[in-house]
């Protein structure tokens, strides 16, 4: 199983019908994830939504993904992809199908905020595959993993304004809000059935403990926590906006406690780490297994920029257009859809160029255009031609595509058997700047928010120069103690 040319993408078969089932998976998360965006007019006139209660949907969709995505890569890494996904995948139905059934501000905030969690689906899928294909591929089909599942949000803003027009009436919204529920149930059904979760004969490790991510030394272990922070910063970011001090949706004492709570909770995460990563106190790790947590690190603010630029993007470009342009909404989304319909290329695109130039020359390169590419969107006004405003915008979305197919060409590369919490704790980051980037959209303009997210790429640019490429083999042991070399590159 090595060489790019038994990469076949019309094959249904053997490690093929494996990728083919993970994106399929992740597409149908992101298109109930991302189903409220192109029916937010409808949404909002049918509940009698204010300005500030729609752009609070958009922040509480995006929220619990963030601890959603390591509580899934440490299931994922513990009981493997095929029960995970499934379980993912039925659960997620029901907040679905409540959200379709709202009445009020109220039920809609907390199913959108539930809903969230299906947002972690995408962890899954990136293990599941760096299961099945040899390193040299790895970007590849990790890259077609992410840029097919992840055109789930412009499939969603093509064809549910459609699909709620067919249905019509003021209801028209929730049958299309349904049906996207109805088919994450029944694919729960299919993933389980069709998948195994390594090829035959194939050791599929696991942590050796569960309840933090496993670090190979005491320096490694204190920037972990520190690289926590971050993720409870943003849910209290996200307590604040939605406080006195915000949107008024929470009372003071509903807020105090939630801070009181994220500040528990962050204790507790950092004792479980250390009752995970203790026995580095008392004796160092072997050299063969060892691995560097920056790696990790880097990762973590580069998918900040990227896939928290995204997300923020994908869920505010429909009015974006709509506002600027003074578009009707349906037309809106469909121009839209446009940032996200690149990652049927883009995103394979930036893992296939991995694959063959190098982890980190790839990374600089895609994080420098993207740095250029949210710097030329900031100058978007009415005076530009509306052809030129979409082309501006799928080429920025290019850079920011691709440079998330090179991060998770990266990322199971680093250590096998934690890859789904590698993953987890990447993708959460990419949440962690979804809900900061939204937040800043809810204070300022159009033109701030894009510069904002610009200077952040050009943090990752620096971020990215204490990157390692990727050489040689990763270690890892078998359950009979005998160590096992992983090639990785």
């Amino acid at each position: 199983m090595s060489g790019s040319d038994k990469l076949n993408i019309f094959s249904f078969t053997g490690k093929m019908k494996i990728l083919h089932m993970s994106w399929i998976a992740f597409f149908i998360t992101f298109f109930v994830w991302f189903n409220h965006a192109p029916l937010l007019g409808a949404i909002a006139e049918s509940l009698g939504l204010t300005k500030a209660e729609v752009k609070t949907l958009l922040i509480l969709n995006v929220a619990l993904t963030i601890p959603a995505r390591i509580i899934i890569g440490m299931l994922t890494d513990k009981y493997g992809p095929r029960i995970t996904y499934a379980s993912l995948l039925f659960i997620a139905s029901i907040p679905c199908f409540a959200f379709a059934l709202s009445t009020d501000f109220a039920q809609a905030a907390i199913s959108r905020f539930l809903l969230g969690f299906i947002g972690a689906g995408f962890v899954v899928g990136i293990r599941m595959v760096s299961e099945w294909f040899p390193a040299n591929e790895l970007g590849t089909a990790e890259g077609i993993y992410g840029g097919w599942g992840n055109f789930g949000s412009a499939a969603a803003a093509m064809s549910l304004p459609t699909l709620a027009l067919i249905f019509g009436g003021e209801d028209g919204w929730r049958y299309a809000v349904g049906l996207t529920g109805l088919m994450s149930l029944i694919f729960s059904y299919i993933w389980y059935k069709n998948v195994s979760d390594t090829p035959k004969g194939s050791t599929y490790f696991k942590p050796k403990k569960i309840g933090g991510m496993e670090v190979t030394s005491k320096g490694d272990f204190y920037f972990m926590l520190v690289m926590k922070i971050p993720m409870y910063a943003a849910l209290s970011l996200l307590t604040w906006k939605l406080s006195p001090a915000g949107v008024s949706i929470l009372s003071e004492s509903a807020a105090i406690a939630i801070y009181v709570s994220l500040a528990f909770i962050l204790i507790y995460d950092c004792y479980s780490a250390y009752n995970v990563n203790k026995e580095i106190f008392v004796k160092p790790v072997p050299e063969v297994e060892q691995y560097k947590f920056k790696q990790v690190a880097v990762l973590n603010v580069l998918y900040f920029a990227t896939f928290g630029s995204e997300l923020a993007v994908v869920s505010m470009l429909p009015l974006f257009f709509s506002e600027v342009f003074e578009l009707d909404m349906v037309y809106a989304g469909l121009l839209a859809s446009a940032y996200a319909f690149m990652n049927l290329m883009s995103r394979p695109g930036g893992g296939w160029i991995s694959d063959r130039f190098g982890r980190k020359k790839t990374l600089l390169i895609l994080t420098a255009g993207l740095a250029a590419g949210y710097a030329t969107m900031s100058m978007i006004d009415s005076s530009w031609p509306l052809f030129l405003a979409v082309a501006a915008a799928m080429a920025c979305s290019f850079f920011v595509q691709a440079g998330e197919g090179a991060v998770f060409a990266v990322v199971p590369l680093i250590k096998r058997r934690l890859t789904g919490q590698i993953a987890g704790m990447t993708g959460a980051y990419g949440n962690v700047g979804a809900v900061f980037y939204l937040t800043v959209l809810s204070m300022v303009d159009y033109s701030t928010f894009f510069t904002v997210i610009a200077a952040t790429a050009v943090l990752g640019f620096v971020a990215l120069l204490m990157l390692e490429e990727p050489k040689g083999h990763m270690a890892e042991v078998n359950e009979d103690g005998t160590v096992e070399l992983i090639k990785v590159n």
